[in-house]
């Protein structure tokens, strides 16, 4: 572990630092299930809404 030591004999750790990598394009699969996942999104919050609507 990464640290250093002030005047004061005080220590100061340093977090690791995660690897960099570049993130690659996503596939059609990933794509068809992030829309899938947000047209779900949207229906569910539709549907509260017309729930709160109707039951108010």
């Amino acid at each position: 572990m990464r640290y250093t030591i002030d005047e004061g004999g005080r220590l100061n750790n340093f977090a690791i630092e995660p690897k960099v990598y570049q993130a690659q394009p996503w596939t059609r699969q990933q794509k068809v299930r992030a829309a899938l996942l947000v047209v779900g999104g949207l229906l569910l919050v539709a549907g509260l809404v017309a729930i709160a609507i109707g039951v108010s």
